[in-house]
């Protein structure tokens, strides 16, 4: 067996091992919660409740590590149903404000309609929103994220592109070479590896545009600020 045929399957044991003791952690945070004979005084309440917040989150990492081997293992199932790809990333990016407190706003521009493809809609909502959000979060301050919607046409081939970037950047993430997307980012857990293997899985690809080639000038941030994504369309 070689490592990539072995790797879903290291996952879906480790996923495994790991359920068993978080299941047992969050049986008993609740009980502390909940007993009634010696409740617990402010201080300790205070503090199983943090503790019962961090169990929470392990667990939904627990079912990303899952949702990835079984991606990875072609074990998912995606729905296969009509949609308009452009309609349905306008519909994502209106529900997404998470860095509106910094002054940050998101907003999609380009083709509202004219993407038609099939795929699993729920999937590939959270994917968008998941990409949307992790690039927010990038963002120091007061800004524009513009999410372009466009068709490109090459021979007898329609593709769906979708550029995420600052407004004044959103032509020059276009224009850029691919990079490698950044899916190793704090406070997302792993919902990047998903997104892109959603995306993948429908024929997608996702992309970080090299906007500036020396890290020394921001390459870094400016590569995890944008994203490109692109689809082919059908015929």
């Amino acid at each position: 067996m070689t490592t990539e045929e072995s790797y879903p399957k290291l996952i879906s044991l480790a996923v495994h091992e790991l359920r068993t003791p978080a299941s047992v952690v969050g049986g008993y945070l609740r009980m502390l919660q909940r007993d009634a004979e010696t409740p617990l005084g402010e201080r300790h309440r205070r503090m199983v409740d943090e503790a019962e917040k961090s169990w929470a989150r392990l667990v939904a990492l627990i079912a990303e590590l899952n949702d990835i081997s079984k991606l990875d293992d072609g074990l998912i199932a995606l729905t296969s149903k009509p949609l308009d790809l452009f309609e349905l990333i306008g519909n994502v990016a209106e529900g997404v404000h998470e860095a509106e407190d910094r002054d940050v706003r998101l907003k999609a521009q380009g083709k509202t309609v004219g993407a038609g493809m099939t795929g699993d809609i729920e999937r590939l909502s959270t994917a968008f929103a998941a990409i949307f959000r992790a690039i927010l979060r990038e963002k120091p301050g007061p800004c524009t994220v513009i999410v372009d919607r466009r068709i490109v046409q090459k021979g007898a081939t329609s593709s769906a592109v979708i550029v995420v970037a600052d407004d004044p950047s959103v032509q020059t993430a276009y224009d850029a070479s691919p990079g490698i997307f950044d899916e190793k980012r704090g406070g997302v857990g792993l919902s990047l590896p998903i997104a892109r293997r959603v995306i993948e899985a429908h024929g997608g690809r996702l992309w970080s545009p090299g906007l500036v080639t020396d890290p020394g000038e921001g390459g870094d941030r400016a590569a995890r600020g944008a994203a490109l994504i692109t689809f082919p369309l059908r015929g």
